[in-house]
């Protein structure tokens, strides 16, 4: 299931939504590249936005936009934002 979400992400879209959005880096992680990867299952992502253009408020929005485009509720992360727990993780 997650392999096969994957690869339906409609890229062009999403390579536009990160351009409007000056996101240099956008990463999933979790169960979405798991095979434990439901049907009811969250997305979470990681956004690094270019130098000089950070999110402020506008991050809620673009949370519901991300959402709407991958059709699944999306948890949206900051390098910053991310439990030092597994922060290291993550951003390899």
């Amino acid at each position: 299931m997650a392999s096969r979400f994957v690869s339906s992400i409609p890229m062009d879209r999403l390579t536009d939504f990160c351009r409007r959005n000056h996101i240099g880096r956008l990463a999933f992680f979790g169960s979405v590249l798991r095979e434990d990867f439901r049907r009811d299952s969250h997305i979470d992502g990681l956004a690094e936005f270019e130098r000089g253009h950070g999110p402020g408020l506008a991050f809620f929005g673009m949370q519901g936009e991300l959402s709407a485009l991958l059709g699944r509720d999306v948890d949206p992360h900051t390098p910053q934002s991310l439990s030092r727990r597994f922060r290291a993780e993550v951003l390899r």
